[in-house]
């Protein structure tokens, strides 16, 4: 008798509306408000500055710049959004009172046999032991001049200047 019972009752609240039965708990209700997911606050590297206008110095400044160690910059791989080696910096220089300058080996075999270019501080990221060219791409290194060190100084290993941070 009770094997009957619970067989009729299950038949019950399988064939009753389930709207009847019980609230949907995964329908959202007309009160509630709708879901937005956070985007990245890093900003989009500037190859498209055409179509989203930004000072680098700005971009720079949203990448959240950290202290680095100038000595520590020295021979760190420059990669390009391929994760492909650009170059290696060779020195680290003010161009001006408020500009700061890396000097990296650019070369189109991995960086070997590089001639000298400079690349402003704001267009590179670091990330971990290499830095990500962000807002400067590779025909851009090719068609760069070579620095010849006019007006520039360098800076000494134990200074400490501000770069900013890349993500993968």
């Amino acid at each position: 008798m009770t094997l009957h019972a619970s067989a009729i009752g299950l038949m019950i609240v399988l064939i009753a509306p389930r709207h009847a039965a019980m609230p949907d708990i995964a329908a959202p209700s007309a009160a509630a408000p709708p879901v937005v997911t956070a985007q990245a606050m890093i900003p989009p590297t500037g190859m498209d500055d055409a179509a989203k206008p930004m000072p680098m110095q700005t971009r720079m400044q949203m990448r959240f710049p950290q202290p680095a160690r100038v000595g520590d910059l020295i021979g760190l791989p420059v990669l390009d959004n391929n994760a492909a080696t650009l170059g290696y910096v060779q020195r680290v220089v003010r161009a001006a009172p408020d500009r700061i300058e890396l000097i990296v080996s650019y070369s189109r075999w991995l960086g070997w046999f590089g001639r000298p270019v400079a690349v402003p501080i704001e267009v590179v990221g670091i990330e971990g032991r290499q830095l990500v060219s962000l807002d400067m791409a590779p025909a851009e290194y090719a068609v760069a001049p070579t620095w010849q060190g006019q007006d520039a100084s360098a800076l000494p290993d134990d200074a400490t200047i501000r770069i900013a941070l890349a993500r993968n």
